[in-house]
């Protein structure tokens, strides 16, 4: 049996996660499957460890705590060209998807995530998984009102109160619809 892309490369991961225990069950799970994992909980330890751990693969939360994790794409990247970067997200939306892949990271998936679909998304071409499922067929009026919310929120840099001005809604009501799942029915 020819070996996989993980069994070829040096399997270490590097996992960015601002929730903890999420960020232990990740490390339980992809332990299990020959990765050596290290763990760090904001921006600033993330940038440190990639830097000392230097490794193959890393799973990027986009929201952590009080930074966004797109901002760490383009200087991991820079200091680890060659590593496999997936980013992890609640409130997937394809301006986001679409941020993220040209900012230099090689998937994309919305949590939560089961571990076949996390060992693909490290282990394949980029664009392989994640992002294609979430561009199949017409989308419902709450899922293009939810992406036209993350385009305007991206445009913003995470500004919720500018963001709101911007779309003539109070700041709570915007905070109100982040909070919600957002619908990936295709009927109309």
């Amino acid at each position: 049996m020819a070996p996989t892309n993980l069994q070829a490369k040096s399997k270490k991961l590097l996992i960015i996660e601002d929730d903890q225990a999420l960020a232990g069950v990740l490390t339980r799970r992809l332990t299990r499957q020959g990765f050596e994992c290290q763990q760090a909980h904001d921006a600033t330890q993330g940038l440190l460890i990639a830097r000392q751990f230097k490794p193959s693969h890393i799973l990027l939360d986009m929201k952590l705590d009080q930074d966004n994790g797109l901002c760490l794409i383009e200087p991991l990247r820079k200091s680890l060209p060659d590593v496999t970067m997936v980013l992890l997200t609640g409130y997937a939306s394809i301006a986001t998807a679409v941020e993220a892949i040209r900012m230099g990271a090689d998937n994309y998936l919305a949590k939560p995530v089961d571990t076949q679909t996390l060992l693909k998304a490290l282990d394949t071409a980029p664009l392989e998984t994640g992002v294609q499922q979430l561009d199949e067929g017409p989308l419902n009026p709450k899922r293009v009102e939810w992406e036209h919310i993350q385009q305007v929120l991206n445009a913003n840099n995470g500004n919720v109160s500018a963001t709101a001005r911007q779309l003539g809604m109070h700041r709570r009501t915007l905070q109100r619809k982040l909070l919600k799942k957002p619908a990936f029915d295709h009927r109309t």
